[in-house]
């Protein structure tokens, strides 16, 4: 029996209590691919899984991670998009901090040859979460304002770039003058930060008292609440995330009153991840989103940021970066020797 190297928790409790593992390779499904992964992203997401706090609770034992990327190994019966041998990306619901995934040919994206696989490894979730939030749902228009929450993470540099693509003012919040400078060096027209107790009176000084006319926020908790003083009449809020802790409520009579809308995107829905079936056409809104990230990532507009790149063996270092909120960019891990 072929075996591979996993982190595998076969408890709720973090990285602690997760171990890398010599376990059986996954088997091959009709109209899947293997994937031999060269690099896989930690992120704040898995985070929430290994410890059992995510919405998605998944059963045990388990192997975190959801984005991959790396080479097309095997082709199962029915698989005709991949070749062995090709460059690819992945968006897997769980199985990805591994040698070796299989994922279902739909999730499966080409990787460029110009774009290296810690690059591409950004790509299945956060970069299309950011362009299926922003451009699918949202409808960011050139000359729009979006402002960007933990705008120095992963998830947060992924919507700065993809907004700044999409022709928008961009305005960036982050935790430190190291942070600030990332952002502004990724697109971001202005940076502030989060920390001051003015950012919202910040925000509204750039906008000549108007507010953002859309907020991306990862972030959640007192975030998002001030966020609500500071948004511009029709202008769109995107709950991404509540790296705080704290899921906020929102109040209807603020909707009403500033006829704002609160937009809800969950990336698994398009991958037909846990009970949302594959939606007819999202096939192809899926290739052609990806087609445009990468041209726009073969233009220089779109520039991944590894923090750091760590054998997969060190996936507890990598975890608690995130944790530790240290990383700007993404922690990238690499599995293979």
């Amino acid at each position: 029996m072929k075996t591979m190297k996993a982190v595998v928790c076969r408890k709720y409790g973090g990285p602690e209590v997760a171990a890398l593992e010599d376990i059986p390779s996954p088997a091959l499904r009709a109209g899947s691919v293997r994937i031999q992964v060269h690099a896989c992203s930690a992120s704040f997401a898995s985070l929430l899984v290994m410890e059992g706090k995510h919405q998605n609770r998944a059963p045990l034992p388990l192997i975190p991670g959801t984005e991959v990327a790396g080479v097309v190994v095997e082709t199962g019966a029915g698989a005709s998009r991949f070749r062995v041998g090709e460059r690819v990306i992945a968006g897997v619901q769980s199985g990805g901090y591994a040698q070796e995934v299989v994922a279902p040919e739909e999730t499966v994206f080409h990787l460029p040859d110009g774009v290296s696989f810690d690059a591409g490894a950004q790509f299945p979730t956060i970069y299309g979460t950011a362009y299926g939030a922003l451009h699918w749902r949202a409808r960011v228009a050139p000359g729009e304002v979006v402002l960007v929450h933990g705008a120095a993470g992963g998830s947060g540099l992924a919507a700065v770039e993809v907004a700044k693509a999409l022709g928008a003012t961009v305005i960036a919040t982050a935790g430190s003058k190291a942070k600030q400078d990332v952002v502004l060096e990724h697109g971001a027209d202005h940076a502030i930060d989060y920390h001051r107790a003015d950012w919202r009176d910040a925000v509204l000084a750039l906008t000549g008292g108007r507010g953002a006319d859309v907020i991306y926020d990862p972030v959640g908790g007192a975030t998002f609440d001030t966020s609500l003083r500071c948004i511009a009449p029709n202008g769109r809020i995107i709950p991404m995330g509540f790296a705080s802790g704290a899921i906020p409520t929102v109040p209807a009579n603020i909707v009403l009153v500033k006829n704002i809308s609160v937009i809800g995107v969950y990336w698994g829905y398009y991958f037909g991840w846990g009970r949302h079936p594959v939606a007819p056409g999202n096939d192809a809104k899926l290739r052609q989103a990806y087609a445009q990230l990468f041209d726009w990532t073969a233009q220089g507009r779109i520039r991944p940021r590894v923090h750091a790149a760590l054998p997969l063996s060190e996936f507890k270092t990598a975890l608690h970066m995130i944790a530790g909120r240290q990383a700007i960019g993404r922690v990238i891990m690499r599995p293979q020797p």
